[in-house]
């Protein structure tokens, strides 16, 4: 008897897998993954994620902001953000922020700009298998950079924020990154911590030390 997979879960894989296509995409719109370590943004990563996720819900899924802000664990004015943003402008302001005086974190309307591009660039066939080929190639250790913060962003998805060390520890609890525990890197933050963003940065912080 052939067991099928609860139709929810399927629901779920496929938002992750186009919220992740989408990702790249803006990853890739950005200049790449070298482009965002030449400048310091690590701590994009976790908004462009959310974006692509934002996008994904609303426009594959017809979910309302109320609806995307809750099951993201995001404020209904950050979802408003991305939703209007205006991607016609986001390249024209893209070099400015890339190359701002001071690493921070993306602005909201921004993130939300290149989640729609690379939403349209996806839709119009050019999901761009090329690319991520080469950042195999070429970015292998600039990916290592990247993948440990998605695993934290993956498990992360939904707490609500600030958050304590004990709650982050049931989630993060028995992942290792780069070779350290995440157990024990959780001792050397500052909380609470007020974002996603600021997670990773605290994290990269205590990975460099």
């Amino acid at each position: 008897m052939t067991v099928l997979e609860h139709p929810p879960v399927e629901k779920e894989k496929e938002v992750d897998n186009k919220a992740l296509r989408i990702f790249l995409k803006a990853l890739e719109i950005t200049g790449g993954p070298r482009k965002l370590f030449e400048y310091r943004h690590l701590t994009w990563l976790p908004s462009l994620m959310e974006a692509a996720y934002v996008i994904v819900l609303s426009r594959d899924h017809q979910k309302m902001q109320a609806d995307i802000a809750k099951e993201l664990g995001l404020s209904p004015a950050t979802v408003k953000n991305i939703l209007v943003a205006d991607e016609q402008k986001v390249k024209e302001r893209l070099k400015e922020e890339i190359e701002g005086e001071e690493a921070g974190q993306i602005k909201t309307h921004v993130a939300g700009g290149l989640a729609k591009l690379a939403y349209q660039e996806i839709a119009q066939g050019r999901d761009n298998i090329d690319f991520l080929v080469s950042m195999l190639q070429s970015y292998l250790g600039d990916l290592a950079e990247i993948i440990w913060p998605l695993e934290v962003l993956s498990r992360i998805k939904g707490l609500d924020f600030p958050v304590e060390k004990e709650t982050l520890a049931a989630h993060l609890g028995d992942l290792t990154i780069r070779g350290k525990q995440a157990r024990e890197l959780l001792d050397h933050l500052s909380y609470p911590l007020a974002s996603p963003a600021a997670l990773l940065q605290e994290l990269a912080q205590q990975l460099r030390s």
